[in-house]
């Protein structure tokens, strides 16, 4: 792609953080491409609107938003001493700039069911290597970054770690747009905090109070916006719709879809064979929301009954009822539920289970290991992991998971 010499900066009026200033005329290119403006078109919260409903916002601002705060976090550290290139920091905003490329429609709801058994990392990992090839390689380092191979571990650490601009965004972002304020993260004390030792990123012992905030706010936004019940519940209902339309298309059922979402219902290769096609970003690319909500819709007057059921349940917002439990469900009752719905919706049993579903979801505030971890940095020099650091950390147990069990079935107005 060719770019010119002279680039003015161009500035973005962001809602989240003000005016983002592009000064870079490569990342600038990055964000005229095809594919990072795909981005525009998937929801950052996929279905979570239908409990929230400013959540609209988009992929691409989160990744300007993230990108602002990598530029941030970069001159924060070169102002306390420490050597960074030119082309690091640029090679570390293009990093975050394309960190999710690869997000399916709706986001993580979809995320394994595409590009089957594959997650949005490997998928945009493949983008970045097809971008960098055209742009004759001057991406490297950002493939390197985005890879977590860059000799800087602190430049890795950024982009993905346990205190990485990616999660300081979204979650100051998605806070805003849901109108959960427990998300509202003291972002701007967080990347005055940031420090570096023998190449890690690590937090000024100052700071500490507000990691504590930062993960407890993690914590508080996973249970109230993103496993909210009632978003799992949507999810699980989007996800059979495209279980169901996969399984008829394979079956020789001519659906209305467009030519981009057709190809995925129609393949039945797993993830890695998928990945291993030189056209899938190209394929991937074409697809977004809009492909398949508009398929949704037109698909609730399908004469598929079970197909038909499931669109209209999704497009009318006549979701299944949710349980979340800290123990597993009597099997008994979940039988008693699947035997409800034969009888009530005249199904056999592979017709039930679209509609009765159980499984488990998890979500863990922080989990230190060896690669990634919060350190702390003593004035004597000393390094300590937050999860010891911290007395309120050690005594909430925010480094272990926590389970719940889900149970969804049609509600009886249905």
């Amino acid at each position: 792609m060719a770019m010119g010499k002279k680039h003015k900066t161009k500035i973005v009026n962001d809602p989240v953080h003000g005016f983002i200033h592009i000064s870079s005329p490569l990342i600038l290119s990055l964000l005229e491409h095809p594919y990072v403006q795909r981005l525009r078109n998937i929801k950052q919260l996929g279905l979570t609107y239908l409990v929230y409903p400013g959540a609209c916002h988009n992929r691409l601002q989160h990744a300007l938003g993230a990108t602002h705060l990598m530029d941030k976090a970069l001159a924060t550290l070169k102002n306390k001493g420490h050597h960074i290139t030119p082309e690091e920091t640029e090679m570390a905003l293009a990093a975050i700039l394309l960190h999710d490329i690869g997000h399916s429609p709706f986001s993580h709801t979809l995320e394994f069911s595409l590009v089957e058994g594959t997650n949005h990392e490997a998928v945009s990992k493949l983008f970045i290597r097809r971008l960098n090839e055209e742009f004759g390689g001057v991406l490297d380092s950002a493939v390197e970054i985005f890879a977590k191979r860059y000799r800087k571990r602190f430049l890795n650490e950024l982009v993905s770690g346990q205190l990485d601009v990616d999660r300081l965004d979204y979650l100051r972002r998605d806070s805003f747009f849901s109108g959960v304020v427990e998300g509202m993260v003291g972002i701007e004390r967080l990347i005055s905090m940031l420090d570096i030792c023998d190449e890690e990123l690590v937090v000024e012992a100052k700071g500490i109070y507000s990691v504590e905030n930062f993960l407890i706010s993690r914590r508080l936004m996973y249970w109230q916006v993103y496993m909210h019940k009632t978003v799992l519940s949507a999810e699980n209902v989007l996800l059979q719709i495209l279980r169901r339309a996969k399984y008829l298309t394979r079956n020789g059922e001519k659906l209305f879809a467009s030519p981009a979402l057709l190809y995925f219902l129609n393949c039945d290769e797993d993830g890695e064979a998928m990945l291993r096609d030189e056209e899938l970003p190209e394929r991937f690319s074409r697809l977004c929301d809009g492909d398949v909500e508009s398929a949704a819709t037109v698909w609730t007057s399908h004469p598929d009954r079970i197909l038909s059921r499931l669109c209209r349940m999704l497009a009318h917002r006549i979701l299944p009822r949710t349980e979340l439990a800290s123990e597993p469900f009597d099997e008994e009752k979940i039988e008693g539920k699947r035997r409800e719905v034969k009888r009530r919706l005249n199904l056999d049993d592979e017709g039930a289970d679209y509609f009765v579903t159980s499984k488990t979801v998890s979500n863990t505030a922080y989990s230190p290991d060896k690669q990634h971890s919060i350190l702390i940095k003593y004035n004597d020099g000393t390094l300590t992991d937050v999860a010891e650091a911290s007395d309120m950390l050690r005594d909430s147990r925010l480094d272990s998971a926590t389970c719940k069990y889900m149970l969804s079935y049609p509600k009886h107005e249905e």
